[in-house]
């Protein structure tokens, strides 16, 4: 049973850059698609990039974030710079072999993910 562990959230000040970490147990990453979501209390999820098949980000990225897979290291990363106030969340990775619903426009942004960490919660303030 695959399971997800993600790490590097914390406190930075806007204009600043973090490096999310999703390890992987129980079987090798590359296998999977891989999103990156993102969630505030009260509203819906988010997803903000997403691995398997090609890259997609979500528009709110704008170039800032970058999606990575260390196969080495069974590890996805999330680099995120210029980081502003209303990136605060909680992040959290999901990987499936095929997620349900890639065929919509978004694609693995909104594709329905089996597997799902805990989150990592992401504060951006001054």
């Amino acid at each position: 049973q695959l399971q997800l562990v993600e790490s590097g959230g914390g406190l930075v000040q806007p204009g600043g850059s973090l490096r999310l970490a999703c390890s992987a147990s129980g079987d090798k990453l590359d296998l999977y698609y891989i999103g990156w979501f993102r969630q505030v209390p009260g509203k819906e999820r988010e997803g903000v990039a997403c691995l398997g098949g090609g890259t997609k980000y979500g528009d709110f990225v704008k170039g800032r974030f970058t999606i990575s897979r260390d196969n080495a290291k069974n590890t996805v990363y999330l680099q995120m710079n210029s980081l502003k106030p209303e990136d605060t969340a909680v992040y959290s990775c999901a990987a499936d072999r095929l997620p349900y619903g890639l065929g919509s426009a978004t694609g693995c942004l909104s594709a329905d993910y089996e597997h799902r960490g805990q989150g990592t919660q992401v504060t951006v303030s001054s």
